[in-house]
């Protein structure tokens, strides 16, 4: 499990050691990490003072917040700059070195939220003004099913095509959101495409590629 500090809770951190779920999640600064952490932000001004370049020091410490049941390892990331110090603080269950824990693990969560965010752009997951909770919810449930109907094109037919990496909503303008006439009879529907549009080829290999799934 991985999220920021709005998510640290130690009834939710005792609940996955409980049920052997490993979490890596952010934890707010506060006087008494800021004085644990000290001797790596000091070591890391220090080095930052001698080279004029940005320093980056790990280390862990052993913490507990007085609401919580026990202690728990803290991963300390020391980071000086021109800016002046950044530390940042992470509780985790993980054995793994701290570099390895916050920057291949915690900060990897980015991705999930560049996902949300596209959700959310692209595909409307922000519209929730109705007044009822319900409605909102049914709302929010289609987004989900069109990212994931958006998502299964991405992932099964555009590959090694130019929107093989292209966010869901310049998919959706690019190969849906296009004009076209359609004719039914008992037999087919049919869709007829402007002859200029510039994503025939991949419109076709999609559909080519839709059909063997």
């Amino acid at each position: 499990m991985r999220a920021d500090s709005g998510f640290c809770r130690w009834r939710m951190f005792r609940w996955c050691e409980r049920h052997n779920v490993h979490y890596c999640v952010g934890i707010a600064k506060n006087s008494r990490l800021l004085g644990t952490a000290k001797s790596a932000t000091d070591a890391a001004e220090k080095a930052f003072n001698q080279t004029q370049e940005k320093q980056r020091l790990f280390s862990e410490v052993c913490y507990a917040a007085e609401a919580w049941d026990k202690s728990r390892r803290i991963i300390v990331k020391a980071e000086h700059s021109e800016l002046g110090t950044n530390p940042r603080f992470v509780v985790t269950n993980l054995d793994s070195m701290p570099e390895y824990v916050y920057d291949k693990i915690y900060c990897a969560r980015g991705e999930m939220e560049n996902r949300i965010k596209e959700q959310q752009l692209g595909l409307f997951a922000d519209r929730t003004s109705c007044h009822k909770w319900w409605a909102n919810q049914f709302r929010l449930l289609l987004s989900s099913l069109a990212y994931m109907l958006i998502e299964g094109i991405r992932r099964l037919t555009l590959k090694n095509t130019e929107l093989a990496k292209a966010q869901a909503s310049t998919i959706r303008l690019k190969l849906l959101k296009i004009g076209a006439i359609v004719t039914r009879n008992t037999r087919r529907i049919r869709f007829s495409l402007a002859s200029g549009y510039p994503y025939q080829d991949i419109f076709w290999r999609v559909v080519k590629r839709l059909n063997t799934a």
